[in-house]
């Protein structure tokens, strides 16, 4: 099964596959988006087209925005790995919850710790329905 979103016409992301879990991280920035990202390689497991505004945060990514509505819809990684490849993220907030509400979450500590939480058991139903 595939995941895809569409903003308006104007951005859209491709999942190939269900993801296994999700990340709500608490950084400074993903807590104020209220992102679940779900993680791959740009144009391998994850396709993104349409055009972003982005926000360049640091040297390591940048978070992009549908410049028609405004979501935040990924963050892509600003240096390849030693394959080449490019890690990118999508916000699964921004598709349907009916097909990945069973979806379990991760919680990572991205302000103090830079560390994975235990899991608590909550997947995304327990924060939409």
């Amino acid at each position: 099964m595939s995941l895809r979103f569409r903003s308006l016409a104007t951005v859209r992301w491709q999942l190939d596959a269900l993801p296994e879990s999700v990340t709500a991280c608490n950084c400074t920035a993903c807590r104020r988006y209220g992102a679940l990202w779900a993680y791959g390689y740009e144009d391998d497991t994850i396709k993104v087209s349409g055009p972003t505004t982005a926000y360049v945060r640091g040297d390591a990514l940048s978070f992009n925005f549908c410049s028609r509505c405004g979501n935040v819809t990924h963050w892509r990684g600003l240096k390849s790995d030693e394959q080449g490849r490019r890690r990118i993220a999508v916000n699964l907030r921004t598709t349907e919850p009916g097909p990945i509400a069973h979806v379990p979450i991760d919680h990572f500590d991205g302000l103090d710790k830079w560390e994975d939480l235990p899991r608590d058991g909550r997947c995304i139903r327990d924060l939409w329905f």
